[in-house]
């Protein structure tokens, strides 16, 4: 998990193919126009050298292991947004009132659907959609507050568990608006989940209601609600679901609207005192889980509403010109913990999905506008694996330019990574060069927070240039509500996480086996445990692993042991270097961080991705890897290789000529010699949360994979 990736601008430019005599002519013209534009750039962006320079965070005192703070909570940590905000109703009551009126959540109508035959026999669903039709602060509210009320109707009670099964869409948000008013303890699920995981949250909770979409009662929900014996009212968020005769007797289909109906013309004059506390369960939010079966970790209000005070105050001049586009699972902490700081600041939230997001998404029908185009975001948050995504596909379109073209780009992408690290600005390049780059994400990007995973030194600097904006990395987890560490946007250095947000503190706690001491020098090393408001309960009917993962110190402050390996720079921000899950020693000694393997080796245009992996009964590293259909195909016939894409990757000829690109660029990138793989098996299925090996916000499940893959682990350590 090491993405301690070098950030010097050498290290990252592209190669160009330009005569020596033109290039030196160039780069006289380059060093005319930044001696003339020097003067007023240097007051202009003197401001941020000023402040990459400053110190962050810093530890509360001079003991080893001492926490660190922002230096903007150094006497005291924020907790609350608002003055006496304290619950996500009161937040939500604020902002309704402040922006009644104002535009909140948006979702684009269906103009037309249709089947589209591909050349391969596929049929694929595309849409042609219109504009986005909103809903006001003031829409939401009135939604919301009928829905709690209906589902109070049908026998829903304060304190007590209701599950959404949904994907990312304004109804969802309005759910969770419910949920908090009524308090409501809302269990999200993941509607990538598979069958035995639903049915172990829903069982587990004891839900007896469920909030879905009409696609996933129909995919998922229809085989295994039999399973799950609590259950008795199906919501379904978009319109009437057909009715089947095989649904358990007691189980009621209902709609959205009919519920919310049932609420309004209730009244609420007899609803008893139902408001929640600060400490109250808002949500029981099933993580994707790397290893083995979801676990549920339950969000008090008042984690919820210090995670969101720290990370918005990561974000300068947030407000109501902001428009967001939501996309990633909501049942993500990632996700909701952003979207909740839209709602409470006055900015709009357009929905969105990743099959839609842009005009070349998968189901985008050709010619018409994806919904970055159409709603123009200004803030947009990411996992690395989109991120990633986003660089390899534009890298290889501008493979395919012309010589001219290819070299213009090259240079104005060095040029510019040059101008980032002094803190210049190149308002030239951005207009002339990157702005058909830029118009991919709308246009309008002013800010992207990538979280979830660590991003690629790489990548992290590619979005800076081609979409001309800062990269906020973030680190946080489902049990700190989301919030940890957030790299300031002024702050362009790579390969870290940032100083650790207003509301909590982080220190480093000694880890032996690792070999990682917070009295390491130059820089203090080891796990990282988050303290503070935003530290959640624990884990729900999972005593012992609260017990493991949690503890209280002598102030009473609640920390979280995160399992992650991480070291603070001299100004207070912190790179994550290892993970506990992740160090292997080999058999003569060593100890393999496959994270940083991965890492190493994730950016090859060849590598849609992969995975390490080693024991300590062997010598060597293995990894499994999912290649680039294109790349694959165009280096089978330089080699001479023929055959259908599933012989290709079954070919030993060709994992023996990928294993070379990747032992090159290993050693490219530093990696030890015991560190490069020395075997390895190509995948030719691509790894989804629906194929279970990855989990929502694309993270290796890493027993999973060792599972799928056994036989080619027997077979790569000498058991055929």
């Amino acid at each position: 998990m090491n993405n301690h990736v070098s950030s010097k601008p050498s290290t990252m430019k592209l190669k160009h193919t330009i005569n020596p005599i033109l290039l030196y002519f160039i780069h006289f013209i380059i060093s005319l126009y930044t001696i003339l534009t020097y003067i007023p750039y240097y007051f202009l962006y003197e401001s941020r050298r000023e402040k990459s320079n400053q110190i962050k965070a810093k530890p509360i005192n001079s003991k080893p292991g001492s926490a660190y703070r922002s230096v903007k909570s150094l006497d005291g940590l924020t907790s609350v947004l608002y003055p006496g905000c304290d619950t996500l109703d009161k937040v939500f009551m604020h902002a309704k009132n402040k922006f009644k009126d104002k535009r909140l959540l948006g979702t684009r109508e269906i103009l037309n659907e249709e089947d589209e035959v591909q050349p391969n026999g596929k049929v694929f669903k595309k849409v042609i959609l219109g504009n986005y039709n909103w809903l006001s602060y003031e829409d939401v509210f009135t939604r919301a507050f009928n829905f709690g009320n209906g589902l109070r109707m049908l026998g829903q009670k304060p304190k007590t568990t209701i599950a959404i099964f949904c994907e990312t869409r304004a109804e969802w948000m309005v759910v969770a608006q419910a949920c908090f008013m009524y308090n409501f303890q809302l269990v999200t699920l993941y509607a990538t989940l598979g069958g035995p995981a639903i049915v172990h949250g829903l069982n587990e909770t004891e839900v007896t209601n469920i909030i879905t979409s009409k696609e996933l009662l129909q995919t998922k929900l229809k085989d295994i609600v039999s399973l799950v014996p609590c259950l008795r009212h199906i919501i379904t968020v978009d319109g009437k679901p057909p009715t089947w005769s095989e649904f358990p007797k007691g189980v009621i289909v209902h709609t959205m609207a009919a519920v919310q109906a049932l609420g309004a013309k209730a009244g609420v004059e007899d609803k008893p005192n139902s408001k929640p506390m600060p400490l109250d369960t808002a949500v029981i939010m099933y993580t994707s889980g790397s290893t083995g079966l979801p676990k549920g970790v339950m969000i008090s209000h008042s984690n919820l509403i210090a995670g969101i005070t720290g990370m918005a105050e990561r974000i300068p001049e947030l407000g109501e010109k902001d428009i967001y586009i939501g996309y990633l699972p909501l049942a993500h902490v990632l996700e909701l913990s952003a979207e909740l700081i839209c709602l409470s600041h006055g900015c709009c939230i357009g929905y969105s999905s990743p099959q839609t997001l842009a005009d070349q998404s998968s189901k985008i029908k050709k010619g018409s506008k994806g919904d970055t185009s159409m709603l123009k975001p200004t803030l947009m948050a990411a996992v690395p694996e989109i991120m990633d995504r986003i660089y390899k596909n534009t890298m290889n379109k501008v493979n395919e330019m012309s010589s001219f073209q290819r070299n213009l780009f090259i240079l104005a992408y060095n040029y510019k990574m040059e101008q980032i690290s002094k803190g210049y600005s190149t308002p030239l390049c951005d207009s002339f060069i990157f702005r058909k780059v830029q118009s991919l994400l709308g246009g309008n990007i002013r800010l992207l927070l990538c979280g979830g995973a660590p991003l690629s030194a790489t990548t992290q600097r590619f979005m800076n240039i081609c979409f001309c904006c800062p990269v906020g990395q973030g680190y946080g987890l489902t049990e700190s509500a989301g919030a940890g560490a957030i790299t300031e946007v002024w702050d362009y250095n790579t390969g870290r996480v940032g100083a650790p947000v207003v509301c909590c503190e982080i220190k480093l706690k000694n880890w032996e086996e690792g070999g990682y001491f917070n009295t390491d020098k130059p820089h203090p090393r080891g796990e990282i445990l988050i303290g503070g408001q935003n530290v959640t309960m624990g884990y729900y009917k999972n005593e012992a692993k609260t017990k493991a993962d949690f503890f209280e110190d002598e102030n009473g402050q609640r920390w979280l042991c995160t399992g992650d390996i991480g070291e603070f720079d001299p100004d207070g921000c912190l790179k994550i270097i290892d993970r506990k899950k992740d160090l292997v020693k080999l058999q003569a000694g060593e100890y393999v961080a496959l994270g940083k393997v991965e890492a190493a080796l994730k950016n090859l245009s060849l590598i849609d991705n992969i995975c390490a992996y080693a024991n300590s009964y062997h010598s060597y590293v293995i990894g499994f890897v999912v290649p680039n259909q294109k790349e694959l195909t165009e280096l089978a016939q330089k080699k001479g290789l023929k055959g259908t894409w599933e012989e290709l990757c079954n070919s030993r000829e060709m994992e023996n000529e990928v294993l070379k690109v990747l032992s090159e660029a290993a050693t490219s990138a530093s990696l030890e010699k015991f560190e490069i793989p020395v075997k390895i098996r190509l995948s030719p299925e691509p790894w989804t949360p629906e194929t279970g090996l990855v989990t929502d916000a694309f993270k290796l499940k890493r027993k999973e994979l060792k599972t799928h893959y056994q036989a080619d682990i027997e077979r790569m350590y000498g058991r055929k």
